[in-house]
């Protein structure tokens, strides 16, 4: 299967089995399109004898063989290899965790999926046992794999900043017996962030989750404070403070837009004036019934956003003030293996969320529906059947994925947001599929013109 597009004047060609992208002249472009053949190769007489008097017989001659050498290569329309679905279905073991060491949040955004951070249940905190306990299982749970994640989340962690901290130095204390390495996320609205907050999360934390979601009146317009101000201008110096202190360690300012703020290139281009160079904007999570949430008459909108961000970002590349956009990001070198491509972020199967209480789900977003409830941190999990749908829900098990040609850079698309808009891990987000699909396309249009410079240089 390949896929065939044009963006920005640069001709593209992706094979998606191989994960091989090529970018064409207008002639191989069209020969490769003829047809819209998307699953094998074909030119006709009549074709190619157009394209003769157009371009002449020579470079017909030689753009014809330049595909066929692709196609003998396996770099062009090639099969999937036999073995790729069985490694897609490798035994799994749980690698990390998504600790939500509160359910209570400062903020109160409208777009919130938790409920201001409670998730539709009791406002609480986790102690100190069940933290440990959740690293206890993290260890017991996860195999021979040595290194292991914790994402500390919310509501918002620094609302239980002390349990943060014992968590980090009892997961150290364990490493050395147990022949693990912790790797610890941190996710906040920073609001909470005092100077003494950042130094240490900034000493203990492999990478910190900054929310802001860009211009004042989008972000106040949706993240208010539970008084109902605007959080902007008390959440700005403390992110820029944190991010000045991490420098080149990673972190991130992420954003979200909603069917409100589709001018969402404005918001990044507002991140950027501030100073940050590690941001991502991301679409709503929203209950299709939401009037935040995004619409299919969206689609064509957002599509056009991504190119206008693409030029935007072109821009800064170009006056030597670059940054990076997280869903610009692919690496064509050294991607992930195939269990990574064929199912994604490994909710309820490499990955958890474990409540103040203790129990577990599958991901955040499951959080609250006590019907993917999987277990408890001490007791383990207790719900092969649950497990067993996210373990099924691959790109070879999705019916909408099967000609999809950018199924192995979604890799399924989000389990949670399938659920909630069809009711099955199994059926993808179409309007997210279409959204993903825009942004492959000007991310790889991104690459294309970068190794184009570099070549040139």
């Amino acid at each position: 299967m390949i896929h065939a597009f044009r963006k920005n004047g640069i001709n593209l060609v992706v094979d998606v089995n191989s994960g091989a992208v090529h970018v064409v002249d207008d002639l191989v472009y069209k020969i490769i399109t003829f047809n819209d053949c998307k699953t094998s190769f074909q030119v006709d007489g009549e074709h190619r004898q157009h394209l003769e008097e157009i371009y002449g017989s020579t470079a017909v001659k030689e753009a014809l063989n330049e595909i066929h050498q692709l196609i003998s290569g396996k770099l062009l329309y090639s099969e999937i290899d036999p073995l790729d679905e069985k490694r897609a279905y490798q035994p799994a073991v749980v690698k990390a965790i998504c600790l939500h060491v509160a359910h209570d949040c400062n903020l109160s955004c409208a777009y919130c999926f938790a409920s201001e951070g409670t998730f539709k249940g009791e406002r609480s905190m986790m102690n100190v046992e069940t933290g440990r306990a959740a690293i206890d299982f993290l260890i017991r749970n996860s195999g021979k794999r040595v290194h292991l994640e914790v994402d500390f989340f919310g509501g918002e962690p620094l609302l239980n900043m002390p349990l943060v901290k014992d968590v980090v130095a009892y997961a150290r204390s364990c490493e050395k017996d147990a022949g693990k390495e912790f790797r610890f996320t941190l996710t906040t609205n920073g609001l909470a962030l005092s100077e003494e907050n950042m130094r240490w999360i900034n000493k203990h934390m492999s990478n910190v989750v900054l929310s802001l979601d860009g211009r004042p009146e989008t972000n106040d317009h949706m993240r208010k404070c539970r008084n109902g101000e605007g959080s902007y201008e008390k959440i700005l110096p403390n992110i820029k403070r944190m991010a000045s202190l991490r420098k080149d360690k990673p972190h991130f300012v992420r954003g979200t837009f909603t069917r409100e703020n589709l001018d969402f290139a404005d918001d990044v281009a507002h991140l950027v004036a501030q100073g940050f160079r590690e941001i991502s904007v991301e679409p709503v999570v929203a209950p299709p019934e939401s009037p935040l949430s995004l619409r299919e008459i969206d689609c064509d909108a957002i599509a056009k956003e991504y190119d206008r961000l693409a030029a935007f970002y072109l821009e800064c590349t170009d006056n030597n003030q670059p940054f990076r956009f997280f869903h610009f990001n692919i690496d064509l070198k050294q991607g992930p293996c195939m269990k990574k491509r064929a199912s994604g972020c490994g909710a309820g199967t490499e990955y958890v969320a474990i409540t103040p209480e203790g129990d577990l789900y599958p991901c955040h977003q499951f959080v609250g529906n006590t019907s993917f409830c999987i277990g408890h941190v001490n007791t383990g999990l207790s719900a092969p059947e649950t497990v067993a749908l996210f373990e099924k829900a691959t790109v070879f098990d999705k019916t909408a994925c099967q000609e999809c040609w950018a199924k192995y850079y979604c890799s399924g698309g989000c389990h949670a947001n399938a659920w909630h808009t069809n009711g099955a891990v199994s059926q993808p987000y179409d309007i997210g599929c279409r959204i993903e699909r825009s942004r492959i396309e000007t991310a790889l249009m991104l690459l294309a013109r970068e190794s184009e410079e570099i070549n040139h240089d």
